[in-house]
């Protein structure tokens, strides 16, 4: 008989007050919860977080309650609601900031000094606290005041100028960009932090940047122009150095709906195995398509060449044919194609979790696969304070006329 206990998770015992809201901020905080942490995240009805009203929604009816990216976002974490903008609410995230380890906010840069609130006060009574804050241009310089999500971010880091066709209008890259890459680096960032604070018992604050973290993603491109002057542009699908290279459409679906798929060639050899397959040796032995320079010198009649092909395939089986080849190439994936994806289901990437509205409320699994801890999310996201009693009782320590004291304020709003 194994009566051995489980392994715990990497961040269990870790005490988190999030109050940052939208994507780039609750993410960080949706990463802690997944493998272990106590995440409080903080919100008011009196503001509706933008994520609550972006959907999708079930049935495609707008419901605060049943926003698929905000649970997407905040799975896994208790609900306080709170009215900041009261004297007595501030007083509660000081006693909030005490109980925590780690605070993530992403108000705009000023924000959280002009409640009390920044560092530099919550660190009087918390010297080990770490804190991160996320905005779009961060806390200081001309640009700190600047205000937008991840669309702006993208604009600023470079990405609208170089996504986009040759000499056309920049289109970028799809959603708000920057608002899940600087996520990404955030994590990173906390992590050290806390590493640290383990071996010094100091805390920090962490100045995160979208538009800083998004120009780390370009750093080929700044490499190129610091080297040779020349400075980047857009090139559509293709890329400077794979010829093939870009998105072409395949036969049409009886319903209407047109497939396209994506395919890569890096090098001569690929490029060899593909032209056998699409126009035979007579194509394989053009000598004008035999090196990704020639290829590259006649990339527009090469793409008409294989986009006729492509054309004339059904989607699933062009994909079958080129990756059985092993040239990189897949279909452009709607929704319920990556649902149906059986690397997305083998890896558990989407997580149903109960939901008291919805029934079942999916969501992405975590963002990173441990051998050792697995992590994911323990519970649907919350509605807005639906937690309370348990985090201000439970957590925080609050007698029960406290607690109908700050109700009966409105403070729990």
């Amino acid at each position: 008989m194994n009566t051995s206990q489980p392994t715990p998770l990497p961040f269990s015992g870790l005490k988190v007050a999030d109050l940052s809201w939208v994507v780039a901020g609750p993410l960080i905080g949706r990463t802690l919860a997944d493998f272990g942490a106590t995440v409080v995240r903080v919100e008011s009805a009196r503001k509706v977080d933008t994520t609550r009203l972006m959907g999708p929604f079930p049935g495609g009816k707008m419901d605060t309650r049943q926003s698929a990216l905000y649970e997407n976002c905040n799975a896994g974490k208790l609900g306080l609601s709170l009215d900041l903008s009261s004297a007595e609410g501030q007083q509660v995230v000081r006693e909030l900031a005490q109980w925590a380890d780690v605070l993530v906010e992403s108000f705009a840069p000023g924000q959280m000094a002009r409640w009390g609130l920044d560092y530099a006060a919550l660190r009087e009574h918390k010297p080990d606290l770490v804190m991160v804050s996320t905005s779009l241009c961060g806390q200081s310089g001309p640009h700190a005041t600047f205000a937008g999500f991840g669309n702006l971010g993208a604009a600023v880091s470079g990405f609208q100028h170089l996504a986009g066709q040759p000499d056309a209008a920049p289109i970028g890259p799809f959603g708000p960009y920057t608002d899940y890459v600087g996520p990404r680096f955030g994590i990173v960032a906390l992590l050290a932090a806390l590493d640290q604070r383990r071996r010094t018992g100091r805390g920090c604050h962490l100045d995160v940047a979208q538009a800083e973290a998004g120009i780390q993603f370009l750093a080929p491109q700044m490499a190129a122009w610091s080297a040779d002057g020349q400075e980047p542009c857009a090139l559509g699908n293709r890329d400077a150095g794979m010829a093939p290279h870009g998105v072409f459409s395949c036969r049409e679906h009886d319903d209407g709906m047109q497939p396209w798929i994506a395919i890569a060639v890096r090098n001569d050899d690929e490029w060899r195995r593909l032209a056998m397959l699409v126009g035979g040796a007579a194509l394989a032995d053009d000598v004008g398509y035999a090196t990704l320079s020639l290829r590259k010198q006649n990339e527009d009649e090469l793409e008409r060449v294989l986009g006729a092909w492509v054309a004339q395939q059904e989607a699933a089986d062009a994909q079958a044919a080129l990756q059985s080849l092993d040239i990189p190439a897949h279909i452009a994936a709607s929704s319920r194609d990556m649902l149906d994806d059986p690397q997305l289901r083998a890896r558990g990437h989407f997580v149903a979790l109960d939901h008291a509205l919805m029934g079942k409320s999916t969501v992405e699994g975590a963002r990173y696969r441990l051998s050792g801890t697995p992590g994911g999310p323990a519970q649907a996201a919350p509605s807005v304070g639906a937690e309370n009693l348990h985090v201000l009782r439970d957590l925080l320590g609050f007698s029960d006329e406290r607690i109908a004291g700050l109700r009966d304020a409105g403070v729990l709003a």
